[in-house]
């Protein structure tokens, strides 16, 4: 007979034996194996998680901008408890209750048509399908999508991204170009104001679609508030412009809100600031921070119909898993419950913005804030008239140093950061309160004397 007996249960690992079995057999994510040391983590909860010798750290990054709703919500963990009772998995031939309900409620607060939903496992998934949806729909196959962006790490994901990620998977998957979208502190054009700018990146997006031929262009994918590569909020009449292109010619327009979304920008959907509809939303993250992981595309109903009587030539073993979803539509209902969407708008406007802009006229080496919601970057600089980036483009190394020592501080003082290139990022959870946020940006206060240390300008 075969001896049941448990006798393993990762609980009853100590911080020292995580690590070691970490060390031995995890291959981690965007890394050099031998060069990494990982923070083991015991507990999280709120806006805070804690390693094993009890040190806890207030959560400015969301993990990694997804964990909306807080860590351990306990309705969302009862939701997925009780879905777990009754359906842990069925195959998506099937209908379920938590998928129906699920997409749904996605589609209520959706903008405009869109009220299909095909669910995938995260956003690069996501991505994945809504540029096979835009190139059947049309029948083009080129994909326009910005420098500056990142989509996820699937083969056409990685593709559509513009930022140093993909030119490891060199040479890529054909059919996709970059474009410059709009950065007026740093602009491509040559711009002085945001009218400017708007401009003249409507005009050098027209340009693009030109040339390169209008009639072979499926679709425009753009982060509505580009993320990682630097919380870039587009201009006003911006979305707007790029909805009448796409209008003009054609072209499906995909808003990446993988990031952006379900509550992010102080928005259910980061396009809802602008009052502009794309065609397909692709989401993740946030629809329900994680627990149980989730993606999916949101479709306009021109598009669904393109697929009423052919079928739609993609699927996935684990679409709309019932785990996943119950803890989105548990999420959506907390979120409309406890005024989250809201709560995140007042912290941008009310507490992140004018707090941000205090400390940029108090640190030197602060060239810009932007931000909306809980979205927000601080870009440091060397320079302010010149502009010169704290580190380099895509520093690493010793090349890198002033960030790693600014990041050093904040956790010192226990509050972990989200650091890319030259900037840091404030993304707490949209239910972090008021007092956290506060606690948060005087520890980014006193850290940013380190960078002030390598300030060069006048």
């Amino acid at each position: 007979m075969t001896d049941t007996t448990l006798t393993y249960s990762a609980s009853r690992l100590d911080g020292v034996e995580v690590k070691r079995l970490d060390h031995d057999h995890v291959f981690h994510s965007w890394s050099a194996q031998e060069l990494i040391d990982p923070l083991a983590i015991a507990t999280a909860s709120g806006s805070r998680f804690s390693d094993y010798e009890g040190k806890s750290y207030l959560d400015f990054a969301s993990q990694l901008v997804n964990v909306n709703i807080g860590h351990q919500h306990p309705k969302l963990v009862a939701a997925i408890a009780e879905q777990a009772t009754r359906l842990c998995t069925i195959q998506p031939a099937f209908a379920n209750d938590a998928r129906s309900e699920a997409a749904r409620l996605i589609a209520e607060v959706a903008p405009g048509t869109l009220n299909k939903v095909f669910f995938t496992n995260g956003g690069a998934e996501a991505i994945e399908n809504a540029m096979r949806m835009a190139r059947l729909h049309t029948g083009r196959h080129k994909i326009l999508a910005t420098y500056r962006s990142y989509h996820g790490a699937t083969a056409g994901a990685i593709t559509a991204t513009g930022d140093p990620r993909r030119w490891p998977s060199e040479p890529s998957l054909p059919g996709v170009v970059h474009f410059w979208g709009p950065y007026l502190y740093r602009s491509a054009f040559h711009a002085e104001t945001e009218a400017q700018e708007t401009e003249r990146a409507l005009a050098h997006l027209r340009d693009t679609i030109v040339f390169e031929g209008a009639h072979t262009v499926a679709a425009i994918l753009l982060e509505t508030v580009v993320g990682t590569n630097g919380i870039l909020v587009p201009p006003e009449g911006y979305l707007a412009g790029v909805r009448a292109l796409c209008d003009e010619f054609g072209i499906v327009m995909i808003a990446d809100e993988v990031m952006a979304g379900f509550g992010r920008c102080g928005e259910w959907f980061a396009v809802d600031h602008w009052g502009v509809t794309p065609d397909l939303i692709t989401f993740a993250k946030g629809v329900n921070s994680g627990y149980v992981p989730l993606g999916g595309v949101v479709i306009s109903e021109e598009i669904a119909a393109s697929f009423a009587t052919r079928a739609f030539p993609g699927g996935l073993t684990y679409s709309g898993h019932p785990l996943a979803c119950a803890a989105a539509v548990a999420s959506i209902n907390i979120f409309r419950e406890e005024g989250i969407v809201e709560h995140a708008r007042a912290l941008g406007s009310d507490v992140i913005g004018p707090t941000l802009a205090t400390m940029r006229d108090k640190h030197p080496s602060i060239g810009e804030v932007r931000g909306l919601g809980v979205f927000w970057a601080i870009e440091l600089v060397r320079d302010r008239a010149t502009r010169e980036p704290l580190v380099p483009f895509n520093a690493a190394g010793a090349d890198a140093a002033p960030m790693n020592e600014f990041a050093a501080a904040c956790k010192a003082n226990g509050l972990w950061p989200f650091v890319h290139f030259n900037r840091t990022h404030v993304t707490p959870p949209c239910t972090t309160s008021e007092a956290e946020v506060r606690e948060g940006l005087a520890i980014l206060d006193e850290a940013l004397t380190v960078c002030d240390r390598y300030y060069t300008g006048a």
